[in-house]
């Protein structure tokens, strides 16, 4: 990396700007701009998610604080906040979702030798949303209740990233489960769901499209056992069982068999009950896949404690959106530059380390040559809730 390129501009050479030209085009994103462009207002609001800005004004004092720093940064001009508030209220979100979808597509690759530990040559998706709680009287769009908004953070997560492939930002109002009908899943591909997740008929579909799924069962669900296969005790499996659904809908719904597992963690001193439409698998394999379920909260988790979207910069539903996609884009951003300098520090280190040396011309490699994680209490917390709602 060049010495006179600040740490900022340095992160910024991972991603294609032709690609982004190509984004911006693709929307007409610059139709009309006489002063802030698309380029930088999406540096406006990467720097805003890498330094944990608060609001517009907070965005604006602090780079305005670094004067001639920003052009070396990438910025073509000074960041006002009614120009940075105009331009996330006009400008087309989908050109962030698009650059977002463009990183992914690079990232994936990149980890796709990452070993989970299950010895299954397959893509293994976890499928959760998280509701974001804000203010009905600022977004009335956002309908979840009487007297309270919302947004849900829809989101497919490639475990061996984790990286996110697929997003979608609703109303809160919006079941988990509806979700579904936006996916399409590639066959041998695994989805670990919770059982909110839990509609027959959906998951029929993804039978039917050769694709597996691993998901809690409720307590009430009606079946027939048809086979009991062999278990080992040691495992912390209690049964694993072919049956055939009985309820008077979920038979028609659910026509073909579906292997039922019951597991015992002995950890937490709990007892799951685990539907799938694999019969191959062995039975702790699929208790194996849905603890894998944990790095969707954790990377929920992440992302709300560390990207801005805790707090939204503005009110209406393109503000919004354009605030999560650019969020997402930097989180990806920077799981590129981990991968492609071999740095061995998690992306809660570096994002940390980030926040505090954007603006020094000093090369990415030596600012973490120095850095040593420490163990992260984060992760540890999240595992030891593994099998919860």
């Amino acid at each position: 990396m060049n010495q006179g390129q600040t740490v900022l501009a340095q992160l910024l050479r991972f991603l294609s700007h032709d690609e982004f030209r190509r984004c911006v085009e693709r929307y007409d994103g610059n139709r009309g701009v006489r002063r802030m462009s698309c380029w930088d207002q999406f540096l406006a609001m990467a720097f805003a998610q890498l330094t944990y800005r608060e609001s517009l004004r907070d965005i604006e004092v602090c780079l305005g604080a670094q004067g001639r720093k920003l052009y070396h940064a990438g910025f073509r001009g000074a960041v006002k906040r009614s120009t940075l508030a105009d331009a996330n209220e006009q400008r087309d979100w989908r050109i962030y979702a698009d650059l977002a979808q463009s990183l992914i597509a690079i990232a994936r690759p990149l980890y796709a030798d990452t070993d989970l530990g299950l010895d299954l040559d397959a893509t293994i998706y976890a499928l959760d949303a998280t509701t974001i709680d804000l203010c009905l009287a600022l977004f009335p769009w956002a309908h979840f209740r009487r007297a309270k908004g919302a947004v849900k953070l829809h989101t497919l997560l490639d475990l061996q990233g984790p990286i996110p492939v697929f997003i979608h930002v609703s109303h809160g109002k919006m079941h988990d489960v509806g979700v579904l009908d936006l996916l399409t899943i590639e066959p041998g591909a695994y989805v670990i769901m919770d059982r909110g997740y839990l509609d027959f008929a959906r998951l029929y579909q993804l039978h039917q499209s050769l694709a597996f799924f691993v998901i809690r069962a409720k307590g009430n669900l009606q079946y027939r056992r048809r086979y009991s296969h062999p278990i080992d005790p040691t495992t912390g499996v209690r049964s694993d069982q072919t049956i055939v659904l009985t309820g008077p809908k979920t038979a028609t719904l659910y026509p073909d068999p579906l292997r039922r597992v019951s597991y015992y963690a002995a950890d937490i001193d709990k007892r799951f009950v685990f539907l799938t439409n694999n019969f191959v698998i062995p039975a702790p394999t699929v208790a194996a896949l849905y603890r894998c379920r944990w790095q969707v909260e954790l990377f929920f988790k992440w992302i709300k404690q560390h990207l801005r979207i805790k707090r939204f910069y503005g009110t209406s539903p393109n503000s919004v959106k354009t605030q999560v996609w650019i969020a997402v884009a930097v989180y990806v951003l920077v799981a590129i530059m981990k991968k492609r300098l071999g740095l061995p520090h998690s992306l809660y280190t570096i994002l940390q380390v980030l926040s505090l040396t954007l603006f020094e011309k000093t090369p990415i490699s030596c600012v973490f040559s120095r850095i040593h994680d420490s163990p992260s209490t984060e992760a540890l917390c999240n595992q030891l809730t593994l099998f919860e709602n």
